[in-house]
């Protein structure tokens, strides 16, 4: 029951990105993407700190974490949401979501080379199967037909437009984010570290919408968009990023940011559900490519170790 509650709790906090995800999208044409991105960093940032004393945590940054802390915070905060908010406004929620979660990829090759974190052939093919899945995903049909079956040339540029650009950004820098929130947090709460790189990195943010006139102020919202954004920032951050770092310093890296692959799910349910995004044939034989990746990287130890009858085998003789 207590592994059950836990792998639940390492769900949720991509469950509420790819959700978030889908609150962010109608927000943007009006709101403008620095705001939004500001919206979901600072009031989660400062509910986080709130929350510190109940959790006996202190809000001082650890004096030997501060450099680290910066670096944490101009990327994981200031460029991932940026670029997230940049590429969502053209992509959608599902697809966006798809292309940001390329990132277990890049962690499983950092965390190998910074961390020597084990990646058996089990967990290499799991990784390259997700990675396809992502491709079968967000790659325009015309592109992949000419790579695979040699059809008509279409331009490599193609793959660039639609926010796919900013997207892989922002892949890149939630992948350095993850890798450098050990050093952030080694001698600092994973919770503090995380409310304040929130709060500080979504002031340049928050300038950068004032100081843009394309956009008012303060955007002409209704109740139920505000709604979306109070979602997007208290449970799609404030909650998924606080459990997200926790389990980022306490956790396996590549087993458990695997688990990203799972939020274009999240995010492509609730985007044809909120937002009528609907998928290809070739998109959803990706998305069952990414759950097949999902297991095997995160069961690439058992099953190298034991083999797949083995591991099916005990969880069968388990059951009751």
């Amino acid at each position: 029951m207590v592994s059950i509650r836990l792998g639940l709790l390492m769900v949720l906090p991509f469950a509420l990105w790819g959700t978030a995800m889908a609150a962010m999208a109608p927000l943007l044409e009006s709101g403008g993407p620095e705001l939004v991105a500001a919206l979901r960093l600072v009031p989660a940032g400062i509910a986080l700190l709130l929350a510190l004393p109940a959790l006996g945590a202190s809000w001082r940054i650890a004096p030997q974490d501060r450099i680290w802390f910066v670096v944490f915070t101009l990327i994981d905060a200031t460029l991932f949401q940026f670029c997230l908010a940049r590429g969502l406004r053209e992509t959608g929620a599902g697809l966006g979501s798809v292309l940001i979660d390329s990132q277990p990829l890049m962690v499983a090759l950092l965390a190998r080379s910074l961390f020597a974190e084990a990646i058996n052939p089990v967990g290499w093919f799991g990784l390259m199967l997700g990675l396809a899945g992502i491709v079968c995903l967000g790659v325009p049909t015309d592109l992949l037909r000419h790579w695979w079956l040699l059809g008509d040339a279409v331009p490599f540029s193609g793959l660039w437009e639609g926010g796919t650009a900013w997207m892989l950004a922002a892949a890149v820098a939630m992948a350095l984010g993850t890798v450098i929130s050990r050093y952030a947090c080694s001698a600092s709460h994973p919770v503090s570290v995380t409310g304040w790189h929130m709060v500080l990195g979504g002031l340049p943010l928050l300038v950068w919408h004032l100081a843009d006139p394309a956009y008012p102020l303060v955007p002409d919202w209704g109740s139920g968009q505000w709604f979306l954004m109070a979602y997007a920032s208290l449970l799609g951050s404030a909650v998924a990023y606080g459990l997200f770092f926790w389990f980022a310093t306490h956790r396996e890296l590549t087993a458990f940011s695997s688990l990203g692959f799972l939020t274009p799910l999240f995010a492509l349910a609730s985007g044809g559900v909120w937002l009528a995004e609907r998928l290809e044939p070739l998109q959803w034989v990706g998305v069952v490519l990414v759950l097949l990746s999902v297991v095997l990287v995160s069961m690439r130890r058992r099953w190298w170790e034991q083999g797949p009858s083995e591991v099916f085998g005990a969880a069968g003789g388990s059951g009751g």
